[in-house]
């Protein structure tokens, strides 16, 4: 398929995953139903590449930890905070690399289906409201790794949110916010490079507008950087649970649409 986008399509898609991507209101929801209602019917790659202009966010805000995880890595050394991190990212990224694997093609069937994408935005709001009813003391945990893995495993359904249900899950778990917020987005690193690499077949044959991939990616990559701040502020401050209204809103909004 060769995509045949204008610049001012370009743009829009780049400037809702910027935006979407970091805040937990599900950037491949928001995308599908962009794409919806801008008459677009773009492969799964085209919002991987969105993800690549994301993901180089985490790497500038978080190098100084990244570092430390790769020292700690060439070193062995396991014993360490950065050590121990790294082992939890490597257990975490296990669950979501084998759901990404065996039931890819099931929900890249869903990016289009905004009924699956409003459905999906009710349960992110409602996984989002409940999870900071509990106080969060704790430091990470390998089951914790395991369990925020597969939720991010899951989040490859449009309309879930990939940081919402991770950091949520954290925070039911009563890890401590800054821990769960953290770790939730290290975690996303090896994601999304994997879920590049299942895609670059597109690449590969040639049927894909490389510049506008690349256009897209640097656009998401500003304006994501300038979510992902916003997050951490909200995280903190404990307010993370105002975005299910968000989510309920857009979700019911979405399934009504799509039946009436």
């Amino acid at each position: 398929m060769k995509f045949t986008l204008t610049l001012i399509d370009i743009l829009i898609l780049a400037v809702v995953q910027g935006i979407t991507e970091w805040l937990p209101i599900s950037s491949f929801g928001h995308l599908a139903i962009v794409e919806e209602y801008l008459g677009l019917e773009l492969p799964l790659f085209f919002n991987v590449m969105l993800h690549i202009g994301t993901v180089f966010v985490v790497l500038a805000v978080f190098w100084r930890d990244i570092i430390k995880i790769v020292k700690a890595l060439i070193s062995l050394d396991f014993k360490t905070d950065e050590g121990k991190l790294a082992l939890f990212i490597a257990v975490g990224s296990v669950p979501t690399a084998l759901i990404g694997f065996f039931f890819h093609d099931i929900f890249e069937s869903f990016s289009h289906n905004l009924l699956v994408v409003g459905v999906a935005l009710l349960i992110t709001g409602f996984v989002l409201f409940v999870s900071e009813r509990r106080k969060t003391d704790r430091e990470l945990s390998y089951l914790d790794s395991l369990l925020i893995g597969t939720a991010q495993g899951i989040a490859i359904t449009p309309g879930i949110s990939r940081s919402g249900v991770t950091i949520a899950t954290g925070l039911l778990r009563r890890v401590k916010k800054e821990t769960a917020f953290k770790y939730s987005f290290l975690l996303s690193v090896p994601a999304v490079i994997g879920a590049t690499a299942m895609e670059s077949r597109d690449l590969v044959v040639g049927n894909v507008d490389v510049v506008a991939l690349f256009l897209g990616a640097i656009i998401s990559m500003i304006v994501g950087y300038i979510s992902l701040k916003f997050l951490q502020k909200i995280v903190i401050k404990e307010k993370f649970h105002l975005f299910a209204y968000y989510c309920w809103i857009v979700g019911l909004t979405t399934v009504f649409f799509h039946l009436f």
